[in-house]
């Protein structure tokens, strides 16, 4: 069972912003508004999960990716098919804009570049915390893309159920998956990814894909050994799309102190009371 590493310091959080913005517009009504009759569920959605995260995991710093909507990402440029096919409503992208304000409020960082996902924030902030002597990382994504991530520092915290999220290490990944975390990117281009329309290789599962990275140590070792002539090319452009790019630029993150009055304050202006006492109460 992944816990928490009681030798390292306190951890920096990290956070996939459209993932539990989309969950919360999707769970909670839609009669829940703010100022000017403005939808609010997915902003409250979004602001009680991370509140609870906060004062469930004590981070030394926050910082939640956001994708950018507007602007085709590196992938959608690689293989056009990439999450083809979505639509958000209206109410939903009019929240995604103005979550980034609330976070900032709390006294928390974001990470927002046209070209980049959520989810390559995710693996930049993992890959510097764990450049640090004491670091240790909390990721919290609905996407089990994020498992690429897991390690002896950095825990994965993925809902499973209302109000349940699941700790994901490297041995829960294994238990899942059959693959370690560093092969989760060629387990995804072997078995496909349905909602991100990789199709993966042709007549591979779950199963076959974990017996195949079982014997070959990836995805490259395996088209090397002569397996999936006709189709290594597509099997390498889906690896690179599944791959998390730790490259993504990064704002500065040292140790925060949350200003949960500015949020609370934030709150009031959008009229949504019992948020703001929440918040208030916190910052008592």
């Amino acid at each position: 069972m992944a816990t928490r590493s009681g030798h390292l310091g306190a951890p920096l959080l990290v956070t996939d912003g459209d993932s539990f913005a989309h969950r919360a517009y999707h769970a909670l009504p839609k009669t829940i508004r703010r100022k000017g009759n403005k939808g609010a569920g997915a902003i409250v959605g979004f602001a009680n999960f991370l509140l609870r995260l906060y004062e469930s995991e004590s981070p030394r710093a926050v910082l939640v990716g956001w994708d950018t909507l507007e602007a085709p990402t590196y992938r959608q440029k690689l293989f056009p098919e990439y999450q083809s096919g979505r639509h958000f409503d209206k109410e939903l992208l009019e929240q995604l804009d103005v979550l980034p304000e609330f976070v900032a409020a709390c006294g928390f960082a974001n990470a927002k570049a046209r070209g980049h996902e959520a989810d390559d924030f995710l693996a930049a902030a993992v890959a510097r915390e764990e450049r640090r002597r004491e670091g240790r990382a909390i990721v919290a994504s609905g996407d089990r893309d994020a498992f690429q991530l897991a390690s002896d520092k950095t825990t994965i915290v993925h809902p499973v159920r209302a109000g349940e999220m699941a700790r994901i290490g490297p041995a829960e990944v294994r238990e899942r998956y059959g693959v370690d975390p560093k092969q989760v990117p060629d387990f995804i281009a072997l078995r496909g990814d349905p909602s991100d329309k990789l199709p993966g290789a042709r007549g591979v599962g779950p199963k076959g894909a974990a017996e195949l990275l079982a014997r070959y140590a990836s995805l490259e070792d395996a088209i090397a050994a002569g397996r999936f002539a006709s189709q290594a090319e597509s099997l390498l452009l889906y690896k690179r799309i599944a791959t998390m790019d730790a490259r993504a630029p990064l704002p500065s993150v040292a140790k925060q102190r949350p200003t949960w009055d500015k949020a609370a304050a934030l709150a009031r202006v959008w009229d949504l009371n019992n948020l703001a006492d929440r918040l208030q109460k916190l910052a008592e």
